[in-house]
């Protein structure tokens, strides 16, 4: 029976440039989509696969993040003063009473691998999900989820995975894989940001990941690769030379939400499927793109 999976890692201690100056003093996970932050969705995504212990790890001007997850007892009692209960009830339920929030300061910028690295004393010996909060997924299921049922079929480190452009596999970690069964194949490769002309495949890693804790050992030993940086990339390169990786094409619609564009789209679609805003908001545009065609 594979253990269960009971921790979920934030890495969030990113600058968020590219979104500057709108993150100059406000975490980039904090922009919100329609009416809640994307760390929140994140947040939202792990609880529903399963994770009882959130773990953050947070760089300068992060204190938003801890902010938003605590309880603000003055905000309540006015909420709770003027009757607005809906408003009430969405405050209170950012974090369920069940689950705990802990905040590990990374000390460098030192890439992912090594912000994975310092949730190791928080995590202990035990798999864990790793959620990028700048890749937004929109599924029926949760897409942390559905790889924890195939971690629980599998017992072994599985990595989200979708196919890109061939042109942009220097973005992204890149996989090669064998034994397809469906949406789960085995790694048998693992290459960062590779040049088009040099990537293996087009299957990319793009933010989502359930790990064995043997990558901690990895990672303790690895130097510094592409960018200067400890890249998570290849620590799981020398895991798959011990232990089975697989790959696994979930579904649901990714956002990049590190891209204005990709924030953008997001921000669109899903206030389009907003239960109260979607119909007033499609109204909106449809008269939005006539104006713009006349």
């Amino acid at each position: 029976m594979a253990q269960e999976i009971r921790t979920a890692v934030f890495p969030v201690a990113g600058r968020g440039t590219r979104f500057l100056p709108a993150t100059k003093a406000s975490p980039k996970e904090m922009l919100p989509i329609v009416d809640k932050p994307l760390i929140q969705y994140a947040a939202e995504e792990a609880l529903a696969a399963g994770a009882r212990k959130l773990v953050f790890i947070t760089g300068s001007s992060k204190r938003a993040i801890e902010d938003h997850f605590d309880t603000d007892l003055e905000l309540e009692k006015a909420l709770e003063a003027q009757g607005k209960a809906e408003l009430l009830e969405a405050v209170r339920g950012i974090v369920p009473s069940w689950a705990s929030c802990i905040y590990i300061r990374q000390p460098s910028p030192l890439g992912l691998g090594h912000a994975v690295l310092c949730a190791r004393p928080a995590v202990g010996n035990e798999p864990f999900y790793v959620h990028l909060a700048d890749d937004l997924i929109a599924g029926e299921v949760p897409c942390l989820k559905q790889m924890g049922e195939v971690y629980a079929e599998r017992k072994a480190s599985v990595l989200g995975v979708e196919t890109v452009p061939q042109s942009e596999t220097d973005k992204y970690g890149i996989v090669a894989t064998a034994g397809a069964e469906g949406r789960v194949s085995r790694v048998q490769q693992i290459v960062e940001k590779p040049k088009p002309q040099e990537a293996p495949s087009t299957l990319a890693v793009v933010g989502r990941y359930v790990l064995s804790p043997r990558i901690f050992d990895k990672l303790e030993r690895t130097g510094r690769g592409a960018g200067g940086e400890i890249q998570l990339t290849d620590a799981i390169a020398d895991l798959l030379a011990e232990e089975p990786v697989y790959a696994f094409e979930f579904e649901g619609r990714r956002y990049d939400c590190g891209s204005k564009l990709g924030y953008l789209q997001a921000t669109v679609e899903l206030a389009l499927k907003h239960e109260s805003l979607g119909p007033n908001f499609g109204a909106y545009l449809e008269k939005l793109i006539a104006a713009r065609k006349r």
